[in-house]
């Protein structure tokens, strides 16, 4: 059947469908650049940022979305299972704490730490270094104010280098820090790269033969979170400098051994009198064993997720648990409901807890069977194979038990650690039987009741009081 269109006809009928076509095309490819355009970060600050720059407002005028969403983290209410940026009293939800910590600033005071805008507002009211009437105690040492505020870098450049700032005393630069953590703790002013700001992690890296700036920007992602994220400790000399005890490596052994080697001790256990190490936070060195880390999975991936505002994506800087924001940041690999990833994640949180209770309570008791010994007389030759021990399981439960997240970045390893520090624990409790038994007592020990913060509190307050 022959087309009733003349040819003339046909053509200019393509001709308008090819235009219009055009045209369309034209009109989305606007749109897109335009989008594209609106969403491009200008590469040049429109206002200068000085060198040392503390104040992150001021970034704020070249980065208000990134600002706006830093400025979240003054919420104090935001809780999960096991964290959360909300106050909650660590004492109190583990009492056993108290005895761990006997002698140590740990007992008297121990919460969990609220949001980076918090920071110098919770180390200026913090019991562990502040006086009963508020004011900043002596002893602490300008070392403490390091990973709490970017008037850190400043000062160490005015003082003349970190062993100047680190000798000095936290009470007497008090009043110049006074900004929280923010921009120019990873940033370069000039740049915006990823930029370490604290010697510490430079030394440390240097000390296992690595050269920190030929780290990949997605390395650096989680490095400058490792600058504060670790554990670490106060030399002797040079006076109170700080130092990450990665010598021998990252794992608990090794650091282990590293504090084997120089002798490092944190305080005597007012009970046990057994010389400790009070680990900090070694987030980074357990994430370090994990499978995000073996994926090349970046701190920043999780805590740090993209965030989209209009046409605009950029890097949320409100930093908190990803529980709290499971779309942005575990569903971009993990496609399960948001129920089923926090289940999955509180059922391996809920495990490792399970084993640091476990340890923990062994731990507590150790440290009282070790004080039975030595009031029935038991010498400190007798007792020194005991308190190796128990200062090797302390050690390791810490080395969980500080670290952020309740094992969840490693928990294989958690679980490990926690499982030898149990055994070693009883490996004391059975120890300081024999002993007893060599002292004439077979009885039972009689274990005071610890179950509170108060009561575990006022028991070591007996050991610290009669304290020669």
């Amino acid at each position: 059947m022959s087309d009733p269109t003349p040819s003339s006809l046909r053509g200019w009928l393509a001709l308008g469908a090819v235009t219009a076509g055009v045209f369309a095309l034209g009109l989305m490819a606007a749109s897109i650049l335009e989008r594209r355009h609106e969403s491009i970060t200008p590469s040049q600050p429109m206002v200068a940022i000085g060198l040392y720059e503390p104040d992150s407002a001021k970034w704020g005028q070249n980065f208000p979305r990134q600002y706006g969403s830093y400025r979240q983290m003054d919420e104090s209410s935001s809780l999960t299972k096991y964290a959360g940026a909300a106050p909650r009293d660590l004492l109190v939800e583990t009492p056993a704490n108290v005895i761990l910590f006997a002698g140590y600033a740990f007992a008297k005071d121990y919460n969990q730490a609220r949001g980076h805008t918090r920071a110098v507002e919770d180390i200026n009211h913090t019991k562990r270094i502040n006086n009963p009437d508020g004011t900043m105690g002596d002893k602490a040492p300008a070392t403490c104010w390091t990973c709490k505020s970017p008037d850190v870098p400043r000062l160490i450049h005015e003082m003349g280098g970190p062993e100047k700032f680190y000798e000095g005393k936290a009470k007497d630069l008090q009043a110049q820090v006074t900004h929280p953590i923010g921009c120019a703790d990873c940033h370069d002013e000039k740049t915006m790269a990823l930029v370490i700001t604290r010697p510490a992690l430079r030394e440390a890296w240097a000390a296992q033969g690595k050269d920190i700036a030929k780290a990949s920007h997605q390395e650096m992602r989680s490095l400058v979170c490792a600058q504060c994220h670790v554990e670490y400790y106060f030399k002797k000399e040079p006076k109170n400098y700080l130092a990450f005890p990665w010598k021998n490596g990252m794992k608990v052994e090794a650091i282990e051994k590293t504090y084997d080697d120089n002798g490092h001790v944190d305080w005597v256990h007012a009970i046990s009198k057994t010389p400790m190490i009070k680990m900090q936070h070694p987030d980074y060195e357990i994430y370090s064993q994990g499978i995000h880390a073996y994926r090349n999975v970046s701190c920043a991936d999780c805590h740090m997720p993209y965030k989209s505002e209009g046409a605009s994506k950029f890097t949320d800087h409100h930093l908190q648990s990803p529980l709290l924001n499971i779309a942005n940041s575990c569903n971009v690999c993990h496609r399960w409901s948001e129920t089923e990833v926090r289940t999955r994640v509180y059922d391996i949180q809920d495990k490792v807890r399970e084993g640091r209770d476990r340890a923990e309570a062994a731990i507590a008791k150790a440290h009282l069977d070790v004080a039975a010994a030595m009031q029935a007389k038991a010498t400190d030759e007798e007792l020194k194979p005991l308190r190796e021990l128990l200062r090797r399981a302390q050690l390791r439960w810490d080395y969980v038990a500080a670290n952020n997240g309740m094992g969840f970045h490693a928990p294989q390893e958690c679980q490990r650690i926690l499982a030898g520090a149990n055994d070693l624990a009883q490996e004391v409790r059975v120890g300081a039987a024999r002993l007893l038994a060599t002292k004439g007592i077979t009885a039972p020990i009689a274990y005071p009741d610890f179950s509170s913060k108060e009561k575990a509190q006022a028991l070591i307050k007996q050991f610290i009081d009669n304290t020669p």
